[in-house]
């Protein structure tokens, strides 16, 4: 399970045909399609949860989630010294991609710098460190598996359907955001790591959402 799969469709679940090879589909009985994003009332619900569950690891994965755009193979992944310069956060970090061998940079906000840098005194560690070990095993990094586990316990503690999200909506969140400000999908594609631009439109789903915006505001 710590892997991308490659054959990801960008939309946040699988295209790979598990009946070819002679097993149970892994979806099976399951709701399936793309997650949906998080407005900007939840994101804060689930800071404000967070907080008052006294912890430190889990705000700083959530910022980071929220910044980075990152699928969790990539976020899960994540060194110490990436993040950090000398004793302070970087206000931008880049990684090659799992999935496309391609680089891919990010920023990371004064918020998310603040969280990271309060989990990264009490977690300690060296460069080479991942920034979130298992717990099972402190030399290797929190399994995306445990990811995902985390993300429906935070969704589901503000009152959503886990069913209806996961952690290709915190990897489509502020993507979104910065679409409907701008309405620049080049610099979407960007920061998301896209190779193709059909694959922004497509994750976005912005001719559905654009469509949908014109006839709300059309009466007659």
């Amino acid at each position: 399970m710590g892997r991308c799969w490659p054959k990801d469709n960008e939309n946040g679940y699988l295209t790979d045909d598990p009946a070819a090879r002679g097993r149970p589909a892994w979806n099976a009985g399951r709701q399936v399609g793309a997650k949906r994003a998080l407005e900007v009332r939840q994101i804060w619900a689930i800071r404000f949860f967070l907080d008052r569950e006294g912890r430190m690891r889990d705000p700083a994965l959530f910022d980071l989630a929220f910044d980075s755009k990152l699928r969790g193979c990539d976020l899960v992944k994540l060194k110490i010294g990436t993040l950090v310069t000398g004793h302070d956060i970087r206000a931008r970090a880049m990684v090659i991609q799992q999935k496309t061998g391609r680089p891919v940079q990010f920023e990371i906000t004064s918020d998310a710098r603040t969280s990271l840098l309060a989990w990264l005194k009490r977690r300690g560690g060296s460069v080479e460190d991942f920034a979130f070990p298992s717990r099972a095993d402190p030399n290797d990094h929190l399994s995306t598996r445990q990811y995902a586990r985390l993300v429906d316990e935070w969704v589901t503690a503000i009152g959503l359907r886990k069913e209806e999200y996961g952690t290709h909506s915190l990897r489509r969140t502020k993507a979104s955001l910065i679409y409907k400000a701008t309405g620049n999908l080049r610099a979407v594609q960007i920061l998301l790591g896209h190779n193709k631009f059909e694959n922004t439109v497509r994750y976005l789903g912005v001719d559905v959402e654009d469509a949908l915006e014109l006839a709300e505001h059309t009466e007659v």
